[in-house]
């Protein structure tokens, strides 16, 4: 849990004024949620700063991949950083195969569902197969069920607006380099170096760190659908009243009833 200045910078940090009202934003919420993972990553690191470096610097090469995608599947040519250029030329590939159909309108927009009371900003609104639905980019290494809580929440404060709304995607945009010999995959992430075995080995064994034959810098782009969204509505909610349970002291201090 963050820690924060005052009532000013907990508002600022945690959620959004829409119409002069308060609401706690879907990505604070959803972040109550226990990440293993992530504490076995920072357990191997020399220090909790380094590993709060590593975060600054992939949220920054992030958030430069993730405002390339969006202007791409709006139809626009970016001019992207080189540093991400893999990733982004393996994206406009795929969406030649993949027709993604976007409005712009629905680009970073801001939604709020009054009823459960919470605000968040949906990456896009697109048309994919025929099919309407929430779209949501991530620069992740895997596409993770904790994103379904998020799309989730997206998704049901659109349905007031949408009754056609269908359904839900995660698009990933990544880039990585895989071992000619082996098959292992080599990813550099706010300048730290993470060697995975691939996810199918074929009996073959991984090679020693110093055998490792790496190729050139590859984009990696997967999309997925998850059209079932009810139970992971539920999980949201469930996330908001833990969420609103550990920040009590600061929605008491604004009047969060």
């Amino acid at each position: 849990m963050d820690f924060f200045k005052d009532v000013e910078d907990f508002k600022a940090k945690t959620g959004y004024i829409i119409d002069d009202v308060w609401y706690p934003r879907v990505t604070s919420i959803v972040n109550i949620k226990a990440k293993p993972a992530l504490y076995m990553y920072y357990g191997g690191l020399d220090s909790y700063a380094q590993g709060e470096q590593i975060k600054r610097i992939s949220a920054d090469e992030g958030t430069k991949v993730h405002e390339a995608a969006e202007k791409i599947l709006v139809g626009e040519e970016p001019e992207a950083d080189p540093s991400i250029s893999p990733a982004i030329t393996s994206l406009k590939e795929f969406l030649k195969e993949t027709k993604i159909h976007v409005d712009k309108e629905w680009v970073e927009k801001r939604i709020v569902h009054f009823g459960e009371r919470y605000a968040g900003t949906v990456d896009a609104l697109a048309l994919i197969d025929g099919k309407f639905g929430v779209l949501d980019i991530k620069t992740s290494q895997a596409i993770y069920r904790d994103y379904n809580i998020q799309t989730a929440a997206y998704f049901a404060s659109l349905q007031e607006s949408f009754r056609d709304l269908q359904t839900r995607w995660i698009l990933r945009v990544d880039q990585n380099q895989v071992c000619l010999k082996c098959g292992s995959l080599k990813r550099v992430k706010g300048g730290r170096e993470k060697i995975r075995k691939p996810l199918k080995a074929n009996g073959t064994r991984q090679c020693p760190p110093e055998e490792h034959e790496w190729s050139e810098l590859r984009g990696d782009i997967e999309l997925r659908e998850t059209p079932y969204w009810h139970d992971d509505f539920q999980a949201f909610l469930g996330a908001k009243k833990l969420w609103e349970w550990e920040t009590d002291y600061w929605l008491k201090k604004i009047g969060y009833n």
